[in-house]
C-alpha cells in the first residue's frame, strides 16, 4: 500500500496556500453506529473505522506540516475512490450506489480531522462529499481538501 502524499509533493506554507489538500490511500471505512456492551461502555460497530481514522489523522498531521489549526469556519471537500469490485465490468465503471453510505464515510473523516486540522468539527460550515468506484488500476482512498471559509 502506498503512503499518504501531498499533491504538490511538499507542504506549502500557510501564507502561500490557505487550503490544505492531500490524498490518503486505502479502503475507506464508514463510521457506523456505536453499540452498547454494558456498564455504559460503547464500542464502534465497525472494526475497520479505528485504523482508518488513525491513518487519515496521520496524513492530515503530515499535511499540516506544523501550521496552526484552522480557527474559524471551514469548508471540507471529500472525494472517495472505493475499491473496484471483482464483479465490476471491465469495459465501464458503474456508479457507486452500494454501501458504504457517503454520510458515514464523511463522519469518519471529520472525526479524524478534529484536533488535527481544526479544534471541533462543528467549525465545518460547508461539506461536499463524492464517492465513486476506482477505475481499473486506480488506487482506492480519499482526497481531502480543507480550506478557511471566507
Amino acid at each position: 500500500m502506498t503512503s499518504p502524499t501531498l499533491f504538490d509533493g511538499e507542504a506549502a506554507p500557510a501564507a502561500v496556500s490557505p487550503a490544505l489538500r492531500f490524498f490518503v490511500p486505502g479502503k475507506a471505512a464508514p463510521q457506523g453506529s456505536k453499540r452498547h456492551v454494558g456498564r455504559g461502555i460503547l464500542v464502534e460497530s465497525s472494526k475497520e473505522v479505528g485504523p482508518w481514522r488513525e491513518r487519515v489523522a496521520l496524513a492530515a498531521h503530515n499535511a499540516m506540516a506544523g501550521r496552526a489549526l484552522f480557527d474559524g469556519a471551514v469548508a471540507v471537500t471529500l472525494n472517495f475512490v472505493l475499491p473496484r469490485p471483482k464483479s465490476a465490468p471491465k469495459t465501464r465503471t458503474p456508479a457507486a450506489t452500494k454501501r458504504p453510505d457517503l454520510d458515514k464515510l464523511e463522519r469518519a473523516i471529520l472525526d479524524a480531522l478534529t484536533d488535527v486540522c481544526f479544534p471541533d468539527d462543528s467549525q465545518v460550515v460547508s461539506l461536499s462529499g463524492y464517492k465513486r468506484i476506482a477505475e481499473i488500476g486506480e488506487t482506492a482512498g480519499v482526497e481531502i481538501r480543507v480550506e478557511a471559509e471566507s
